[in-house]
């Protein structure tokens, strides 16, 4: 339950206050006198506390500035009947959360109190995040000892309690679906489902189902009413990976969604509201591409309320070796034996450029795992030379070469079609499909 401190001179308001908070689950202490309330204010642990501005003895203002230089941290709402807007601002720059002028009908108050509950577990979760982003290693693989990823994990942090739109942008593996992930949970949306689509994965001819639904009968074999992602996220977020792959007559409806909040199925003729954050990741300058045509310029600003770019890996080799660490410690668990790596090995593995960031450091510690029977990884471990690097040609099993030599194909490729992954395909003579399972497998997705 939570304790409020009423703080006024007149005996009917402070008793009236009383039975009103008390009704709405509140605990509540109630004094006439303010010299009295701050030395009560500062022994007691309260949550809340209500204050009137005019008072004898010592005022609301002189009152609250104390409270805030001898260390109170409860939640201060001022309430007059004299000053009006002059008074709120005076308040505010004391330090108060919020300004209640009289008369107040009662439901204002409970209201202004529910607000201000809300706005300091919201500050806990977005201090939780913070405290998790500044230390090492953990569960979910949010590693920040650079400074611009810890830039950029403070921007999670900031962000995650608003509703707005995110961009997050950076090279393929640099963790831009783990920073997503992050920005839901500290939100308040964190309980509601988050939902993720690579918009590049999906042929064009289904991504709009895919995104809206459809109806039975909206083409051949929509045998039933289907519902879109856009369904399945509402209340919570939607990750849109690859935003920059998404054709531009899907834009269009995009935009509508972000901007009206409601979504139309694929043959229905009536819209739906739904209550969706969006959150776009691309590896592609989406300003660029709006500057040539090959964007919507109104989609791209109005994705990009705030952006968070994440450095790629070779920019922050002060992460490497924790990561590493992380991620062997990880592995251990997971195949039941101990693993470590030796100085040597970090030394190595801080050496190599990973053009695949995170998500090839990954691959290749796994790698390496799996095919030694030593617990301490040595450099030799990683038979083939990570891809990353401009060395001899690779050597070691088939298997290594092959790997080597379809990883640089698909990497030369992909770079000289501006990573348009359906050309790429096409000059390498593979299917859409299959591209995408070897860019996964050998970490360049």
């Amino acid at each position: 339950m939570k304790k409020v401190l009423v703080v006024d001179d007149e005996p009917g308001l402070r008793q009236s206050l009383g039975l009103l908070l008390s009704d709405a689950g509140y605990a509540v202490t109630a004094e006439s006198d303010g010299r009295k309330a701050l030395e009560r204010a500062l022994a007691e642990p309260f949550d809340l506390v209500l204050c009137d501005v005019r008072m004898p003895e010592m005022d609301g203002l002189t009152f609250l500035r104390t409270y805030r230089t001898r260390g109170g941290v409860a939640l201060v709402i001022m309430m007059s009947a004299y000053g009006g807007e002059d008074a709120a601002l005076a308040a505010m720059k004391e330090g108060a959360y919020d300004y209640l002028p009289k008369p107040f009908r009662p439901d204002e108050v409970v209201l202004t109190l529910r607000k201000a509950e809300e706005r300091e577990r919201l500050g806990r979760d977005v201090a939780g995040l913070r405290a998790q982003l500044a230390t090492g290693p953990e569960e979910r693989g949010l590693v920040a000892q650079s400074a611009p990823m810890r830039a950029a994990l403070d921007l999670v942090a900031r962000v995650a309690e608003h509703n707005t739109t995110v961009l997050i942008t950076g090279e393929s593996g640099t963790g831009k679906e783990v920073i997503a992930r992050a920005i839901h949970r500290a939100s308040p949306r964190a309980a509601r489902p988050f939902v993720g689509i690579n918009c590049a994965a999906i042929p064009e001819s289904l991504l709009e189902s895919e995104l809206f639904g459809h109806v039975r009968g909206a083409f051949t074999g929509a045998t039933a009413d289907k519902a879109g992602l856009f369904d399945q996220a509402n209340g919570g977020t939607l990750l849109l990976d690859e935003i920059g792959e998404m054709p531009v007559g899907l834009q269009s409806k995009l935009l509508r969604v972000l901007q009206e909040g409601e979504i139309r199925r694929v043959g229905d003729q009536k819209t739906r509201k739904v209550d969706v954050r969006v959150l776009a990741a691309t590896a592609r300058n989406l300003a660029a591409e709006a500057a040539a045509g090959r964007f919507r310029e109104d989609l791209f600003y109005r994705l990009n309320v705030v952006a968070i770019e994440l450095p790629p890996l070779r920019q922050r080799r002060e992460d490497i070796a924790p990561l590493a660490r992380h991620f062997v410690a990880r592995l251990a668990q997971r195949f039941g034996r101990p693993l470590t790596l030796s100085d040597a090995t970090v030394t190595w593995l801080e050496q190599q450029e990973w053009r695949g960031n995170v998500r090839e450091l990954e691959n290749a510690i796994e790698r390496a795992v799996v095919l030694t029977d030593r617990n301490e990884l040595e450099p030799g471990d990683f038979r083939a030379v990570p891809r990353s690097t401009h060395h001899a040609p690779p050597t070691g099993t088939l298997s290594d070469v092959v790997e080597a030599a379809e990883t640089q194909a698909i990497s030369d490729a992909l770079k000289a079609v501006d990573g348009n992954r359906r050309e790429a395909a096409k000059r390498l003579g593979v299917s859409l499909r299959t591209l995408f399972y070897k860019m996964s497998r050998y970490g360049l997705d």
